[in-house]
């Protein structure tokens, strides 16, 4: 594995560098920053050859192709702010690389749509992290859904709320980035933790939005982005759906909760206690399916693959993100030795994913800017 972005103190970089440690999966060059000394510094904190430490991609690339098939790098991670995914993931898949992206997939539509056809073309593997769905329980929740355990759905309700953009955090640089047109894209919140719920919700209900009727708001002082919004969802085949947003929701950490409700019974699922489903039917006590079990693995063995440790062990934020990383890696694996993957490895998001969040997010945007009632989202072939 090579990497782009992660330097000192980056949250999001060290969160795959450990999600892919877990699995076995070997760092062993990057560039870590646009700081020379913090590039280094980075470099040496992870341990790696110094000569592995580049000073930018395109020496990554270079240096990377000139190495033995056995020695260069299998596959890069993108974890750098949004406006540098599309010149970076283009530059790795043309060069013959493998790529892991951090989301959203791009600035917007057009780049998504850009990058969409690199990927199509290189025929290489693309992983995005939309981590959530590498929960155990997620899987499961998803799979009752597909064996008809609900029934035929009526409504969808997924809320991703957070606090720290109303907090002293929101001067810092994490926040700055995110709060810039130029380098986050066409939205704030909606495109950094918004776009989590939308994917969610279509991975578990396992059917499309088709239009949108969204507010978004900006609260902090002279913020050019959304730091929150709502948006009313209609889903093909006719259920309907809510979905919340928001970083300035003060005393939230990071409250992501999924409800589905069926014609039969209803799920419920909370990021902040991933480890239970919980399954309401009827008049009937609410049933609590626990992660690890096999009874989950007679109905998920996807949930059973992504459970990597026994019942009644705490498995979090860290282990989901290793999963998208180990059945990404599994893919690669396949791809580089000829051999075609096994169906459950399959299970990551893919530049497809991101090309729907990012029609999502458009249609959103036109949405709370204009005047219609209800906006389609873009149907990209």
């Amino acid at each position: 594995m090579g990497m782009v972005g992660g330097g000192p103190g980056a949250f999001i970089g060290e969160t795959h560098r450990r999600a892919a440690r877990l699995d076995g999966i070997e760092l062993v060059a990057g560039v870590f920053s646009t700081d020379p000394e913090k590039n280094r510094e980075q470099g040496r904190a992870l341990r790696l050859s110094l000569d592995r430490v580049y000073r930018d991609y395109q020496e990554l690339i270079q240096r990377e192709q000139g190495l033995a098939e056995g020695d260069r790098i299998d596959f890069v991670t993108i974890a750098t702010p949004n406006h540098l995914h599309l010149p970076m993931a283009r530059d790795f898949l043309e060069a013959g690389f493998h790529v892991v992206c951090d989301k959203p997939l791009a600035l917007n539509l057009t780049e998504g749509l850009e990058l969409r056809r690199v990927v199509q073309t290189t025929g290489k593997v693309f992983v995005l992290t939309h981590n959530y769905v590498g929960y155990p329980m997620v899987k499961l929740a998803r799979d009752l859904v597909r064996l008809g355990k609900l029934g035929k759905l009526r409504k969808v309700v997924v809320e991703y709320q957070q606090g720290w953009l109303a907090t002293e955090a929101a001067k810092s640089k994490q926040a700055e980035w995110r709060s810039d047109p130029r380098r986050n894209g066409v939205a704030g919140a909606m495109a950094d933790i918004g776009t989590h719920a939308f994917h969610l919700a279509e991975y578990v209900a396992g059917i499309q939005v088709e239009h949108v009727c969204a507010e978004l708001n900006a609260f902090g002082e002279g913020r050019m982005l959304d730091d929150d919004g709502s948006v009313l969802l209609r889903f093909a085949g006719g259920a309907r759906g809510l979905l919340h947003a928001s970083q300035i929701s003060i005393g939230q950490e990071n409250r992501l909760c999924l409800q589905v409700y069926g014609e039969r019974c209803s799920l419920e699922w909370r990021q902040e206690d991933p480890n239970y489903l919980r399954v309401m039917e009827g008049a009937r006590p609410a049933a609590i399916w626990s992660r690890g079990q096999a009874y989950v693995a007679d109905i998920s063995p996807a949930a059973a693959r992504a459970s990597q440790l026994p019942g009644g062990h705490v498995e979090g934020f860290t282990e989901a993100f290793a999963n998208i990383y180990r059945n990404g890696a599994d893919t690669i694996r396949a791809a580089l030795t000829g051999e075609p993957p096994d169906d459950l490895a399959l299970d990551f998001p893919t530049v497809e994913d991101g090309v729907r969040g990012l029609a999502f997010l458009e249609a959103v945007v036109e949405n709370a800017r204009g005047q219609n009632k209800w906006t389609r989202i873009p149907q990209i072939l």
